[in-house]
């Protein structure tokens, strides 16, 4: 099985960001545990701040990989064009937020990609990622 993971803006910061928020961990610490826990997945990784990137990588990946763990960050709240990209390729893709978005500012309660997705994880930390590759398998 192979999943890939594709962090969007501001997450290139995770261990130095917001610590109260998303914990003390970096996201490069986290996936080698990950990677660790789940040996018989094959986990490929992405970030980027970049939209259009972000879109452009899962037009690439989303017909060859077996599942996608996304989290969009603060494009989870603004981007159809992230939405229809999901909605456009064959992988079924998870939702994932570090904190629980429901409990912090309203404007992170709505998510353009929750109807496009297979499920939403939240409010796990870094964990949520390990329960999005689980839903997957």
């Amino acid at each position: 099985m192979n999943i890939l993971i594709i962090n969007g803006p501001n997450l290139n910061l995770l261990g130095v960001r917001e610590p109260d928020t998303y914990g003390n961990q970096s996201f490069d610490d986290y996936l080698s545990i990950l990677q660790k826990k789940i040996s018989s997945v094959k986990i490929d990784y992405f970030q980027s701040n970049s939209e259009g990137e972000i879109i452009n990588k899962i037009h690439k990946s989303g017909f060859s990989v077996d599942g996608i763990v996304l989290n969009a960050g603060a494009y989870t709240h603004t981007s159809v064009a992230i939405a229809d990209a999901v909605s456009a390729v064959a992988a079924p893709v998870v939702e994932v937020h570090i904190s629980n978005v429901f409990k912090r500012e309203e404007f992170r309660h709505h998510s353009f990609l929750s109807p496009v997705c297979k499920g939403v994880i939240a409010g796990f930390g870094l964990d949520s990622y390990r329960l999005a590759i689980e839903s997957l398998m």
